[in-house]
């Protein structure tokens, strides 16, 4: 208890150092998907594994891929008889624009009002270095780690980590550890400690309906030729019902009912104000579950984009030669993302107009649900040192989003992941003014520092 302290003293009296370092990582660029930041990328790769030479770990390497660097590191000082974590982030961002709807330089950090603003703030930069920080306390206060520590710091997981499947999988033996623990994701509410024991997985397509080899006069050849974006759109409309119940046959197969134990978890969980966070007038959610069921815990199919003919100011009185849509689902446990993209082809199929034709090109980096059981010592344990730290009781959720590392990990190593997110419904992640709430950031430290000396 004396160590722990001591720790966490050492962390209050270090908080501008770490503060400044932060905003000096914050000041590298590392867009992964334009190829204009890739030595910005690297610098970012670089600034995490120099922190680490810097604090004491036994071995640390920047790892090539294909694409972009990983940087790994190990502290294995503990003992065989000490737990080992994998601790996973990633360091690269999401393009900045639109750079005009920014209050401030989105890399040049700025505090106000409480907040930590710049790109990466939350996602996933200042949640990584909170890692290095408290490993940084641990090694200055009592010379070692309370356990053995693995670190996987990736810079693609903003492109679907493209090449983080195969390294692992390749370097298994290096990489495997007793349990993973990853900072990438957030609270349902600010303040409100969270443990996320569930993730969507994820699937997609696009497909294209083709009618005549080019755009024609809609006067002239109405009624003749089919229409591709009227095709389209009877091809969509039988999708879903008005009751967001999916009519795609062998959609639900698979999917478990949720428990009552489940449905009483999520219901403890602190209800989104949606008219204040998105703008809309009422919600809507699959027949017989609320919306908080829906999103946390049943399958979603959504239209991401839908375009074809002419998009100009005015009139143009064509029918337009072909229409395309864009479709990804958010999966539950018990369903297969190749499965889901077959139904959704077969579907398309069955129900496309006659006169026109169809080409589907499915999303290639799909991914499983991820479901660890809540009463899993680790993240019980999890939820102890989170509601210490927050001075409020931890409540448990699965979440719509989706992490395919997350998936992988489990897939590959079989191993629990405790997701420790400290992020908060305001931070905006992907959009200008991302922003990491410094009263998180404090109090996130000390879970970690209670959570890793207690395991």
């Amino acid at each position: 208890m004396v160590l722990t302290e001591a720790v966490i003293n050492y962390l209050a009296e270090h908080r501008e150092e770490h503060l400044a370092a932060l905003k000096d990582f914050l000041r590298i660029p590392s867009v992964s998907t334009d190829s204009a930041f890739k030595a910005d990328v690297r610098a970012g790769a670089q600034f995490v594994n120099n922190y680490l030479l810097k604090i004491g770990f036994d071995q640390v390497e920047i790892k090539e891929t294909a694409g972009h660097p990983l940087v790994y590191g190990e502290w294995l000082g503990a003992g065989e008889e000490a737990p080992t974590v994998l601790v996973y982030g990633h360091y690269d961002v999401q393009p900045a624009d639109p750079l005009e709807l920014w209050d401030s330089d989105p890399f040049e950090p700025e505090i106000r009002d409480g907040r930590l603003y710049a790109r990466g703030a939350s996602d996933d930069k200042g949640q990584v270095f909170m890692y290095l920080a408290v490993f940084e306390a641990f090694m200055k206060t009592t010379g070692e780690l309370p356990i053995n520590v693995k670190v996987c710091i990736e810079g693609e997981e903003e492109i679907g980590s493209e090449n983080l499947y195969e390294l692992l999988r390749e370097k298994k033996e290096q990489f495997d550890a007793d349990f993973a623990l990853i900072s990438d994701s957030g609270m349902v509410a600010e303040e409100q400690p969270t443990i996320l024991y569930g993730l969507k997985g994820f699937t997609g397509l696009e497909f294209t309906i083709h009618g005549p080899s080019s755009d024609l006069h809609s006067g002239i050849y109405g009624g003749a030729v089919r229409n591709p974006l009227m095709a389209m759109a009877r091809v969509l409309a039988s999708m879903k019902d008005e009751n967001e119940v999916v009519l795609v046959d062998g959609f639900y197969d698979g999917v478990e009912p949720l428990s009552d134990e489940e449905r009483n978890m999520m219901a403890e969980a602190p209800s989104e104000d949606y008219a204040k966070t998105t703008g809309v007038k009422e919600t809507v959610s699959e027949q017989g579950y609320t919306v908080t069921e829906h999103t946390m815990a049943r399958p979603t199919l959504e239209v991401n984009g839908l375009f074809g003919g002419y998009q100009g100011e005015g009139t143009k009185t064509i029918i337009p030669s072909s229409a395309t849509a864009k479709l990804t689902c958010r999966l539950v446990p018990g369903q297969d993302p190749e499965k889901i993209q077959d139904a959704l082809a077969e579907h398309i199929e069955k129900n496309l107009p006659s006169g026109v034709t169809v080409d589907i090109v499915r999303e290639p980096l799909s991914a499983k649900a991820y479901q660890v059981d809540p009463k899993h010592p680790y993240i019980q344990k999890a939820a102890e040192s989170y509601s210490k730290a927050f001075q409020k009781s931890a409540v448990f959720v699965r979440m719509g989003g989706s992490i395919p590392v997350v998936e992988w990990i489990d897939d590959i190593f079989e191993m629990p992941i405790v997701l420790l997110g400290f992020g908060t419904p305001d931070d905006r992640l992907h959009s200008p003014n991302e922003s990491f709430l410094l009263s998180n950031y404090d109090r996130g430290l000390i879970t970690l520092v209670d959570y890793l000396s207690s395991i």
